[in-house]
């Protein structure tokens, strides 16, 4: 069966299930994202990693762990503070708040390459137009050009702990107020407005940056498709203008804002029509089984394959670890 490896699904709980074990060694699955409820402790992940791999030694294994309140693995794990805080501190002493965002993302990097996990999902370039109710905290700053600067800091910490750094939410979800996890959210602006202010983070990072995530959000004077679903986006601004050249993940199929694509097989084969290169279905076990299925019938498509994202841990200083933990705890106490 010559199938391609372009599905991310995930699995229900702390080990594998027989049914886990037949989908991860499926061709067309090539990632595995974890959530809270797959971990328990740093030495449990590491032995879920070790069993994952011992099936698909080559599978992308990620997990959101951008900080704040998207943070999977907790306990023994430093709780990194919301990005927010960072653009605070930047405002306040910018040479500070750039080294501080360094230290973190190679904080946030390294303790989770030294589990096997290959990516996190990091970090969000969204501006924080001080509206959405799903972006918030997370974004870094106002300020698009604060936010190219600390999200660059923060992708080189991630680049020093092995791990690949991947953007989300092209182009920018910053501004709709809809949840896409609930609901369609629409940016009605016009492209100039956007390219302004959104799409400034996107265009000055596209070259540090080794993926990137769509938004589930409609920019209808630009397209009337959402962009994770849309060839104007990905192929005509995202790779022929801003010159991206890296992985394209689509946001999860099971939101609300990936609806109006239809099934989960049309769903998926209209982000892999757009230009994704890899489609995640994530807490929807009937529907990553559909999608696998209509893998096997999908014709070879042109992508970027997902593990060359995979991670190499580096030797980190351990003092600067230290600090960084520290760094972490003082500012979430903040929050």
């Amino acid at each position: 069966m010559n199938v391609q490896p372009l599905l991310m699904l995930d699995i229900g709980g702390t080990t594998l299930s027989a049914e886990d074990k037949t989908l991860l060694a499926h061709p067309g699955t090539g990632g595995l994202i974890f959530f809270s409820r797959n971990f328990e402790s740093c030495e449990q992940i590491t032995a879920l990693v070790s069993a994952v791999r011992a099936i698909r030694p080559d599978i992308l294994i990620a997990v959101d762990q951008e900080g704040g309140r998207v943070q999977r693995f907790k306990q023994g794990f430093a709780r990194i503070p919301p990005m927010r805080r960072l653009g605070e501190r930047y405002d306040v002493d910018a040479q500070a708040a750039l080294i501080q965002a360094h230290q973190l993302g190679a904080l946030m990097a390294a303790e989770l390459v030294e589990c096997g996990i290959d990516i996190s999902f990091a970090p969000v370039l969204d501006v924080d137009f001080g509206q959405s109710s799903v972006i918030g905290d997370r974004s870094f700053h106002s300020d698009p050009e604060k936010v190219v600067l600390l999200a660059g800091a923060f992708i080189d910490g991630m680049a020093a702990a092995g791990m690949a750094a991947t953007g989300k939410h092209f182009p920018g979800h910053g501004f709709v107020q809809a949840d896409s996890h609930l609901e369609q959210p629409f940016d009605t602006r016009v492209m100039a407005d956007i390219e302004q202010v959104d799409l400034i983070p996107f265009r000055a990072l596209a070259a540090k940056l080794q993926g990137i995530m769509p938004a589930h959000v409609v920019y209808p004077q630009v397209d009337d498709q959402p962009a994770g679903f849309s060839r104007v986006w990905l192929q005509n601004i995202l790779r022929r203008d801003l010159g991206y050249g890296g992985l394209i993940f689509s946001d999860d199929l099971a939101m609300a804002g990936a609806a109006s694509a239809g099934s989960y097989p049309q769903r998926a084969r209209a982000a892999l029509d757009a230009g994704c290169d890899m489609v995640l279905v994530c807490n929807d076990r009937p529907a990553a089984i559909e999608v696998l299925e209509a893998l096997e019938s999908e014709p070879h498509r042109q992508v970027v394959l997902a593990s060359t994202l995979r991670a190499s841990a580096q030797k980190m200083d351990l003092d600067m670890l230290a600090a960084a933990r520290q760094l972490a705890a003082t500012m979430t106490e903040e929050v």
